[in-house]
């Protein structure tokens, strides 16, 4: 049986009340102080997992108290030592990789580091991610009839790992890619690389959102920010937006106000085995879990035990082969969700010929 472990934190401070409902009662940084002082625990038990080729897995999530403002503003080296104890824990436990969830991926040098100071591989996770989300959106706007071939896509957080990698996935399928991200000159050179490659599509990039957003057909947002950056009246109707960053970069407002846009949630994935248990309430339906995590699990049940994705960029071509590996072993997306809620063909049509409505 193959082993792997996931390290996961709470998004904002409300998951401490969640989980400790006493922590409601007290000023918040007085509970971020405390739980400062703790180390990583086991959070959830992953049993019942079986690929179609045969293979086992069991996996462990273990969990470390910091909220994302903990995680990118404290010292790197106070990081990296929290990190290197919960791989050491996973390590004890008999894990074979252990994959980085959320902004753990973030702090630092996306992992490169941490993969130094210990001795099981490392991975983000962010290639399937990325596969998943590109893959999901690219099916979501065949079915709202967003001809691709004439289509402008837009990159929120263009410039990261995950975002890079789409852009050159989108840039292979739609007319326009616009890139946003905050620093200008990451942008220039990230335009001129896919002007490179791709000398036939329009590559335009901006700072501005709003921007960048308004003229969209196809919007994927994998920004790092701790917050919602995407306002309802930011977007064109018809528009598909994949959401992939966590916490999310656009806000629950959006969907309820525009019932001409489709929002979905990126790289949910469904897991093999009728009696896979995730061990840990993730806000989905049993046996799902997100990409990033799946990538992990993909990896050990392939007996794939290296540093399969990890630092600033992402190789295009491991982008694929995770999702070939994927296949292989029955992990699949999870349909099409919004908000941690399944939509069916019918709601999708609503959105669509609401979109049609307000164009017209």
């Amino acid at each position: 049986m193959r082993k792997f472990a996931f390290i996961i934190h709470p998004l904002r401070f409300d998951d401490f009340a969640r989980k400790y409902p006493i922590t409601q009662h007290l000023p918040p940084k007085l509970v971020e102080w405390a739980f400062k002082q703790v180390g990583p625990v086991t959070a959830g038990h992953v049993t019942g997992v079986h690929s179609p080729t045969g293979e086992e897995l069991e996996g462990w999530l273990l969990g470390l108290p910091l909220t994302p403002d903990i995680l990118l503003n404290a010292p790197y080296e106070w990081v990296l030592k929290k990190l290197t104890a919960s791989v050491q824990l996973a390590e004890k436990l008999g894990a074979e990789i252990v994959g980085l969830g959320a902004f753990t991926k973030i702090a630092g040098d996306r992992g490169i580091t941490l993969s130094q100071r210990v001795g099981v591989p490392i991975t983000t996770g962010n290639s399937y991610t990325t596969a998943t989300a590109v893959q999901g959106t690219l099916m979501a706007a065949e079915r709202m009839q967003i001809d691709l071939g004439q289509a402008r896509a837009t990159v929120i957080g263009a410039t990261g790992s995950i975002g890079r990698a789409a852009t050159f996935l989108l840039a292979e399928q739609v007319r326009q890619v616009t890139l946003v991200s905050r620093t200008e000159e990451d942008l220039k050179a990230l335009a001129a690389e896919i002007r490179a490659r791709h000398p036939a599509i329009k590559v335009d990039w901006t700072t501005h959102i709003p921007e960048a957003v308004r003229p969209a057909d196809i919007v994927v947002a994998v920004s790092s920010a701790t917050g919602t950056i995407v306002e309802p009246d930011d977007l064109k109707p018809g528009a598909v937006v994949t959401d992939v960053a966590r916490p999310r970069n656009l806000s629950r407002v959006v969907m309820e106000q525009r019932h001409d846009v489709l929002v979905l949630d990126g790289g949910v994935i469904q897991v093999p085995g009728e009696n896979a248990d995730m061990g840990f309430d993730f806000g989905f339906p049993p046996k799902m879990v997100e990409a990033c995590m799946a990538e992990t699990m993909i990896l050990a049940l392939e007996g794939r035990l290296e540093c399969f994705t990890l630092g600033p960029t992402i190789d295009v071509a491991r982008v694929q082969e995770i999702r070939e590996l994927g296949d292989k072993h029955g992990f699949s997306l999870a349909g099409f969700r919004r908000f941690e809620r399944a939509i069916d063909d019918s709601e999708i049509e609503r959105i669509r010929l609401a979109a049609r409505s307000a164009s017209a």
